[in-house]
């Protein structure tokens, strides 16, 4: 904040906006921005993982790794996105505290269900009332990271399952008769050439899954549609030393901005990655840039 906006009674114009633009609040909501790239940066790998593992179960010859990488891409698939991602933050953070609680508290005489209340010692929260305020972001952040991986992994799963079953059968044949075992087939055959078939429905995987950021703000994340909410509404001469009307209008076009602006980056990223991988393809793209003229 800057020395002349001590007393914002006295300003107006673009002083006054200055002055409100730069207030700690505002300054959490531009760390939101942040939050969102985070999620993104860490959601994405974990979720390519979580696809990657569950497609390959899904392919076993072992049935019961077979058909709980199946299960899992048809939970997940089945059930609406915003049920599980607010289901699993709060079934892994009771489950933990439920762990703790008779690890911590052996001693503990009264249940911990009680009617529509979960009760565990002080000793098995998480995290502990008394850690600082960062240690509860971190660990909130945390569990909405495991929501979306799953969630988004379900979908990974399929999409990739789908790519290698798209890779023609003749590739794995001539590999196994050069005497390749199938793992070696798989992993120097199969899997390179998958990613050209899957990065169309990755690509869109990806579009959704920063369309779902938002729901952050579900999960009690101050994201950026919380402080979008919270500073854009009516603001009170009695309650804020910056009274205004219902910007919520500018606030969400701002972040219309944000979500227009990194799709459109995020398609330009994934246009190149398809050229660079369908180059020597035996694949309409791969074909097109063989017939292309030479430049």
């Amino acid at each position: 904040m800057f020395a002349y906006c001590a007393d914002p009674s006295t300003l107006s114009g673009l002083t006054w906006l200055s002055c409100y633009l730069t207030t700690g609040k505002h300054m959490a909501f531009y760390g939101s921005f942040g939050t969102v790239m985070l999620l993104l940066a860490v959601t994405a790998p974990a979720a390519l993982f979580l696809g990657f593992g569950g497609a390959i179960a899904a392919r076993s010859q072992i049935a019961p790794l077979r058909g709980l990488g199946k299960g899992y891409t048809s939970m997940v698939r089945g059930i609406p996105d915003i049920a599980f991602f607010l289901f699993v933050p709060i079934a892994l953070d009771q489950g933990l505290e439920y762990l703790r609680h008779h690890w911590k508290c052996p001693d503990w005489t009264q249940a911990v269900r009680q009617g529509n209340d979960f009760v565990v010692c002080a000793e098995a929260k998480l995290p502990l009332s008394t850690s600082p305020q960062w240690v509860h972001e971190t660990y909130g952040f945390t569990l909405a990271v495991i929501a979306f991986a799953v969630v988004f992994g379900a979908f990974a799963a399929n999409v990739l399952y789908g790519a290698m079953t798209a890779v023609p059968r003749a590739q794995i044949e001539t590999a196994e008769a050069y005497g390749m075992t199938r793992r070696q087939a798989f992993w120097r055959i199969l899997v390179p050439q998958m990613w050209v078939y899957a990065l169309p429905g990755l690509s869109n995987l990806w579009q959704i899954l920063v369309k779902a950021t938002p729901l952050l703000f579900l999960l009690g994340i101050e994201d950026i549609v919380y402080w979008a909410r919270e500073l854009g509404g009516v603001q009170s001469a009695r309650f804020s030393d910056y009274p205004h009307g219902d910007w919520r209008l500018w606030y969400f076009l701002g972040l219309l901005v944000f979500y227009l602006a990194l799709t459109s980056v995020s398609e330009r990223i994934f246009a190149r990655l398809m050229r660079r991988l369908s180059h020597g393809q035996a694949t309409m793209a791969g074909e097109a840039q063989r017939k292309a003229p030479a430049t």
